[in-house]
C-alpha cells in the first residue's frame, strides 16, 4: 500500500508514543508486535502473528554450477492488529534489502528461521501492506529440509513440514494459505517446473526466463521449484484439466508409463473425494539422493524408487493436505492415514480386485502381539514422530472405522468433511466429532481405542461390524 501524504502523517502521529517503546520490550507483551510464532504443539516458532498473507510473488535467478541464488519476494498481505514490528520466517541466503509499502525497513536475522522487520511506519489493523525482501548468496543443501541437489547439477526444494523458507520468506504455518507464483531465471540449457500453471518460458539471450503460478491458496512446504534438463509429458483430463509432468534426465523410464495413468488416477480419487480442486495436476520425477516422495500442490516430487502405489498416495494429498490442510502438525494422521488408506486398501480393492478385508486380518495377525507396532497414538503421536505410525497403523484405523459405520455412511460422510473445510484447515477432533454426527454408534470408545491408546483395540474394535457392512 502507498498511502497518501496526509496519511502518512496521521499514521506517524497516532504512533508517536509507541514509536519509542524501548527496543528491549518483550514481543509477547507488547500489544504492537506480531507474536514470533503461533504456538503449534511441535513447532511453536513456526509462523507469525499480527497479519495474513494473500499473496507470494517470488522471484529467483539460480545457477546451477555455481549454486549461486539471487531472490526477490514481494508478499502482499493485511495487517490483523497493529505493527510497529513483525516476523517473516527465513533460513535462506543473506538478506541485502528488505521495505515495507516501498519504504526501507530495518530487519533483524535471529533465531532458527526469524526474519523481524521494523517499518518505517507501523501498521494499521486491517489494512493491506506489501514487504519485498531481497536476498543473494548460495543455496545451501538442507538435509531433506529444503535445498536438494541432482548428479546432473540440477536442483530442487523438498520437506516436510519445512522446506519454503530456504527460498523465500513466508508466513510458515499451515493456518495462513496464499496464492503464489513463480518468476525463475536460469541458464538457457536448464528448466524449471513449480506449482499449479506455467505462465511463460521465453530465452532471451543466453538465459530462460520461466514462471508458474497457482490461483489456489497453497502452504509453504507445498510449494516447490525444480531445476533440471526436464523431459516433458503434457497430458489432459477429459474435463481439459492441463497435466504437466517433467522427468529428470536420468528418471527411470518406467515412471512416464506409470505417469500416463494420471487420468485414471485422478478420475478414481476424484470419485472418492469430490471434484479435484486445483487448475492443473502432473508429477517431476526426479534423479537424486531422496528417500521419498512429497505431495507438492498440483504436481508432487517423485523420488527415484516411485511406483504406481506412491503415485496413487501423493495424489490423495491433493484432497487430504492440501486442499484440506491440518490446523497444527498433531493432526497429521487426516493427511498421512487417508493418503496411505487410498494407495494401500481402496485403489487395490476398487482397481485390482483385491480382498483387503483379508489384508487387514493379516496385518492384524502379524502385529497384534507387537509392542512397537502400537507403541505412537495416531493423533497427536509426538514431535519428531508424526510420519511414523500414521503410514502402517493409519489404513488400519480407517478400514476399522469404515466397517463399524459401514460403507454407504462412511464414503459419504469423508467426502462431506472435505467439502465443509473446502481449502481450509482441519483437526482430528473436528474429524471425529463430525463422523460421530453421521453415525447412529456412539463411537467415542472406538476412536479412543484406534486413536488415542499405544496398545491394540479391543477385540470389538479390531474386529468391528455395522448393520450394513459385512464383519471383518
Amino acid at each position: 500500500m502507498r498511502l497518501s501524504g496526509w496519511m502518512c502523517a496521521a499514521v506517524a502521529c497516532a504512533f508517536v508514543a509507541v514509536w519509542s517503546a524501548p527496543a528491549n520490550a518483550d514481543p509477547l507483551a507488547d500489544p504492537l508486535v506480531g507474536a514470533p510464532g503461533l504456538g503449534d504443539p511441535y513447532y511453536p516458532l513456526d509462523g507469525n502473528g499480527g497479519y495474513d498473507v494473500q499473496h507470494y510473488d517470488v522471484g529467483i535467478d539460480y545457477d546451477p554450477p555455481s549454486r549461486r541464488l539471487t531472490g526477490t519476494t514481494e508478499i502482499s498481505a493485511t495487517a490483523t492488529q497493529a505493527l510497529r514490528r513483525f516476523n517473516l520466517d527465513f533460513a535462506g541466503p543473506a538478506v541485502r534489502m528488505v521495505s515495507v509499502n516501498h519504504l526501507p525497513a530495518a530487519f533483524d536475522r535471529n533465531g532458527e528461521h526469524e526474519l523481524t522487520v521494523t517499518p518505517t511506519l507501523p501498521l494499521l489493523p486491517g489494512l493491506p501492506f506489501v514487504v519485498t525482501v531481497d536476498y543473494a548468496g548460495p543455496a545451501v543443501d538442507a538435509g531433506g529440509e529444503g535445498w536438494t541437489f541432482a548428479p546432473s547439477g540440477g536442483a530442487f526444494v523438498a520437506g516436510e513440514p519445512h522446506s519454503a523458507t530456504s527460498w523465500y520468506p513466508l508466513n510458515d504455518t499451515p493456518l495462513d494459505k496464499a496464492t503464489f507464483e513463480l518468476h525463475a531465471t536460469v541458464p538457457a540449457e536448464w528448466e524449471v517446473v513449480s506449482n499449479g500453471l506455467p505462465t511463460e518460458n521465453v530465452l532471451r539471450g543466453d538465459k530462460r526466463v520461466v514462471g508458474w503460478a497457482t490461483t489456489k491458496p497453497v502452504l509453504g512446504y507445498l510449494t516447490t521449484v525444480a531445476i533440471d534438463k526436464f523431459d516433458y509429458l503434457e497430458q489432459r483430463r477429459a474435463n481439459g484439466t492441463p497435466l504437466v509432468s517433467a522427468f529428470a534426465p536420468n528418471a527411470k523410464s518406467h515412471h512416464r508409463e506409470t505417469e500416463q495413468r494420471l487420468p485414471e488416477i485422478l478420475d478414481f480419487t476424484e470419485n472418492l473425494y469430490g471434484p479435484y480442486p486445483f487448475e492443473a495436476s502432473g508429477g517431476i520425477y526426479l534423479d537424486a539422493d531422496i528417500e521419498y516422495s512429497l505431495e507438492t500442490q498440483t504436481r508432487p516430487l517423485y523420488a527415484p524408487k516411485t511406483n504406481l502405489q506412491t503415485v496413487v498416495h501423493e495424489i490423495a494429498h491433493q484432497w487430504w493436505g492440501n486442499w484440506v490442510s491440518v490446523r497444527h502438525w498433531s493432526d497429521i494422521c487426516l493427511n498421512e492415514c487417508f493418503a496411505s488408506y487410498t494407495a494401500d486398501y481402496l485403489w487395490p480393492e476398487r482397481m485390482e480386485g483385491k480382498n483387503v478385508d483379508d489384508d487387514y486380518r493379516e496385518t492384524i495377525r502379524k502385529y497384534r502381539d507387537s509392542a512397537k507396532f502400537w507403541a505412537i497414538p495416531l493423533e497427536n503421536p509426538g514431535a519428531g514422530k508424526e510420519f511414523t505410525s500414521v503410514y502402517y497403523r493409519g489404513p488400519l484405523f480407517l478400514h476399522a472405522l469404515r466397517k463399524q459405520i459401514g460403507d454407504a455412511v462412511f464414503f459419504v460422510a469423508v467426502r462431506d468433511f472435505l467439502a465443509a473445510h473446502t481449502y481450509g484447515n482441519a483437526s482430528m477432533p473436528e474429524f471425529r466429532a463430525f463422523m460421530q454426527s453421521r453415525s447412529a454408534t456412539n463411537l467415542t470408545g472406538f476412536f479412543d481405542a484406534w486413536l488415542d491408546r499405544t496398545e491394540p483395540p479391543p477385540e470389538e474394535y479390531l474386529f468391528p461390524s455395522s448393520p450394513a457392512a459385512p464383519g471383518l
